[in-house]
């Protein structure tokens, strides 16, 4: 029995990364990238998936659920934050679940994503919580590389990397927007877009008046005290003034690895 391999593309350079090694391992005709669209990705993104999925051999199947991460915390009436995102929940994760599990059994299909060796410790959750499904994660085995290897390995194929990075961006997803990044991801995303920022700023002010509470998901410490700023209060408070930004508040990017048992919140959206 031939078995199937899906790779989870997400138009950033490690999915591509662990797509090359799939293909290397188990041949292009037996692989698919499956990219799940949340309709803000910056448009190198864009540029960059097709690109690199060419570049790969395999076939790219492009599915959405049609909404913008905004427009699903409107529809859920509740605002994400760093420890419950329905916006991967339904955008992605649910989406890439029902596509796989309508064209393969577990028997059927390996899963591959592009988690690498530095953070081994979210794919073994993974893996474990996706069982009888089974999950690989191609960049935890040697050699062992680097954001920076990466990179330069596509350049040496004749792929420019999606933009965002060499702006200083951690990873390129969702145009730099995320609710579980910090101060840093969101300074970089003011600097290099400013006009897209303020245009999710608006979208987030929709989703408090939609939902009838403001409930932001920015932190940032004064005086000791943790405190909750939307986008807009960070920007005419912090950014425009250009007060002190912690720089070292990434967040952190789980689409495919977190916790979901808050995620039941959400059922009916």
């Amino acid at each position: 029995m031939v078995v199937n391999h899906v790779v989870m593309f997400s138009s950033g350079i490690g999915s591509w990364a662990a797509a090359k090694r799939v293909v290397a391992e188990f041949g292009a005709q037996n692989t698919k990238l499956l990219f799940m669209d949340t309709k803000i990705e910056d448009d190198d993104n864009y540029r960059f998936l097709y690109e690199a999925a060419a570049n790969t051999g395999a076939e790219l199947v492009v599915i959405e659920d049609g909404r913008t991460p905004f427009e699903v915390f409107r529809d859920v009436k509740f605002m994400g934050n760093s420890r419950i995102d329905p916006c991967s929940r339904l955008l992605k994760r649910e989406l890439a679940d029902k596509w796989i599990a309508d064209n393969y059994t577990p028997d059927t299909v390996v899963v591959h994503v592009g988690i690498d060796w530095t953070e081994e410790h979210r794919f073994t959750r993974l893996s474990e919580r996706k069982k009888p499904w089974v999950y690989q994660a191609p960049l935890t085995k040697p050699p062992y590389l680097m954001k920076d290897n990466l990179l330069a390995w596509a350049r040496s194929e004749g792929l420019e990397p999606p933009r965002m990075y060499a702006m200083g961006f951690q990873h390129a997803n969702c145009g730099g927007f995320c609710v579980k990044s910090g101060q840093a991801q969101f300074e970089l995303l003011h600097k290099h877009f400013p006009e897209r920022y303020v245009e999710m700023e608006e979208r987030e002010q929709e989703v408090f008046e939609a939902i009838g509470v403001p409930r932001p998901f920015i932190r940032k410490t004064e005086n000791g005290q943790l405190r909750y700023m939307s986008m807009r209060e960070f920007r005419q408070e912090v950014l425009e003034p250009k007060c002190e930004v912690d720089k070292t508040d990434w967040g952190g990017c789980g689409c495919f690895v977190d916790d979901w048992s808050q995620q039941e919140l959400f059922a009916d959206a």
